[in-house]
């Protein structure tokens, strides 16, 4: 039996999760992903990482201090070398998360689950509880029956996972057999949890896609509800956001750990970026060469100094945008002032995917925060957030 144990060098500051795009191909073909290619593309394949790459990469990752792997995509499970990067992950001493819509998940891959646990639950999304539903929702016929043999084989082994959903109009009547889930399968290790409100493809490389995730995306006071379907989880939650996350942040951009290393992600053909959403030139770091072809976009390129620790440079890069400062008039008049900004979900990621620049307000997130903000009697109906100065007075005390 194989003995996995760490050997990752001590890091001064423990680094979380990093994330390894393996690949942006996807078996599904679901309206409100902003990031999947067709799974047959064989120029995106041709153009991916080989196996040795990404292995160099988590090699770097571990030794930076890095203690967790989240392998995702497209969907990870397309990448015939899976298993390999995976045992690599494992033997480092990573932890390995893996997003995953379950479809490939065949029994050889379930026994090396079982043998070889990944450390962390296995996270697969849901696209419908029957046949129709989730065939429409993922546009790939026999994608359900494929599914459910993948939960099956985990199932059976013990193997721990977790499940998700993203609300469609295929499936939105689907919610309490969802939280149920299927008979004779205990999938709710922790409660399920939903996407509402998907982002927009942040290569910005396709404009009717980005049209049908808009159309799909659930409207604010219809988030409220399916969010107050479990009070209970969520009465904690605003009593956190409200002794701690509410206030103005003024004109900075970076309020997370983006410029820290703490949300580090790297695309499936080698380019660093700040976190998985932000994509933008000028933000990325080519890991392997000086260029390389992203998408639609061609990546920043930068003259690797040293070889042999490129991601540690990509990380100090990154470190130069944590001051970056907002000029648009219309971010510093509204979000710049809002005590709601730390609730928001308006970042230079999401502002970058909607308009391409960093500080434009996202209409959609604004009026998200704000209709929340009236639902929990924060506001009056045609309040904002920017023009209220004694903000603190409508916030009750924790408890109450």
């Amino acid at each position: 039996m194989t003995t996995y144990v760490h050997y990752r060098q001590q890091s001064s500051v423990p680094l979380p999760s990093i994330t390894v795009e393996l690949t942006e191909r996807c078996n599904n073909d679901c309206l409100h992903c902003c990031i999947n290619l067709p799974a047959g593309d064989s120029e995106a394949r041709r153009r991916e990482l080989n196996t040795a790459q990404v292995q160099e990469i988590l090699r770097q990752a571990a030794d930076l201090g890095y203690g967790q792997v989240h392998l995702t995509g497209g969907e990870p499970l397309l990448r015939l070398d899976f298993e390999a990067i995976y045992l690599f992950a494992r033997r480092l001493g990573l932890d390995v998360l893996l997003f995953t819509n379950g479809r490939l998940i065949t029994t050889h891959l379930a026994d090396l689950f079982a043998h070889i646990p990944p450390r962390v639950p296995i996270e697969i999304t849901v696209y419908g509880m029957h046949a129709e539903s989730y065939d429409a929702a993922t546009r790939a016929p026999g994608a359900f029956a494929q599914f459910m043999r993948g939960v099956q084989r985990l199932w059976e082994r013990k193997v721990p996972f977790v499940v998700k959903s993203a609300v469609l109009p295929s499936n939105r009547d689907e919610m309490d057999e969802f939280e149920a889930g299927p008979p004779g399968i205990p999938w709710k290790v922790t409660k399920p949890t939903y996407s509402l409100n998907f982002d927009l493809r942040s290569r910005r490389d396709n404009s009717e896609r980005n049209r049908q995730i808009v159309a799909v995306r659930t409207p604010p006071r219809e988030s409220i509800a399916i969010v107050m379907r479990d009070a209970t989880r969520f009465h904690p939650w605003t009593e956190t956001l409200a002794t701690k996350k509410l206030h103005p942040f003024g004109d900075r951009l970076f309020r997370c750990g983006a410029c820290e290393g703490k949300t580090t992600c790297v695309d499936a053909y080698g380019v660093a970026q700040p976190c998985i959403s932000l994509r933008a030139p000028g933000m990325t770091y080519a890991l392997f060469g000086e260029s390389v072809e992203t998408g639609h976009q061609e990546a920043t390129a930068q003259k690797i100094a040293n070889p042999t620790a490129p991601l540690k440079l990509a990380i100090e890069h990154f470190t130069q945008f944590g001051e970056l400062r907002a000029s648009n008039p219309e971010y510093l008049r509204r979000c710049a002032r809002c005590f709601l900004k730390g609730i928001c979900e308006q970042c230079p990621a999401k502002a970058w995917a909607e308009h391409g620049s960093f500080d434009t307000p996202v209409e959609y997130l604004c009026e998200m925060t704000h209709t929340w903000a009236r639902h929990l009697g924060w506001l009056n109906e045609k309040e904002h957030g920017w023009e209220i100065s004694g903000w603190q007075g409508r916030i009750p005390p924790v408890g109450q």
